[in-house]
């Protein structure tokens, strides 16, 4: 059974795809500090190789919960303040542009880019490299990210600041 959402609380697709976007997103962000402080280690040999495939992963998932937050604009519940609107925003900003700055420095860079073993492109002579695709994923994908996870972080030490307030707990809305 689902439940829609309310002007109460998130629906069961709502909080699905919340809650699978936070695992990709505790995924990308461990595989890409285990990357950073661990280059070339086992722990990183293991980790890094995902690190492609669960941001596919994401991108699916954020793509479907925008358009399902569109489609339900209305039955949602609303936002606290004009801050945790923005907040969020930038949030879904980040989660779409990431991937896509990412995809385009795979594509740029030539090589072939098969997520979970699908084909999405093939790859062509790293010799004809497109610069500017590399050197734009090069410059901004990283960077995004780091912005993101602190993003994440005021993200969920506002809803756990709420939770002070039985006026402004916004938790039960999206655990259920």
């Amino acid at each position: 059974m689902t439940s829609p959402d309310t002007p109460a609380r998130y629906g069961t697709v709502t909080r699905f795809l919340h809650w699978g976007i936070a695992l990709c997103l505790a995924w990308m962000f461990g595989t890409a500090i285990t990357h950073v402080l661990a280059e070339k280690s086992v722990l990183d040999a293991f980790f890094w190789p995902t690190h492609k495939h669960f941001g596919s992963l994401l991108m699916v998932l954020v793509s479907v919960r925008v358009l399902w937050a569109l489609l339900n604009a209305r039955q949602r519940p609303p936002a606290l303040n004009l801050l945790a609107r923005l907040g969020h925003l930038a949030m879904y900003g980040l989660m779409v542009a990431i991937p896509l700055i990412g995809l385009l420095r795979q594509f740029g860079s030539g090589r072939a880019f098969a997520p979970l073993g699908l084909p999405l492109f093939a790859g062509f002579d790293e010799s004809e490299k497109i610069g500017w695709m590399v050197d734009l994923g090069g410059l901004l994908h990283g960077e995004l990210g780091w912005a993101l996870l602190a993003l994440v972080c005021g993200h969920i030490a506002m809803a756990l600041w709420h939770r002070r307030s039985p006026q402004y707990d916004v938790m039960p809305r999206m655990v259920g």
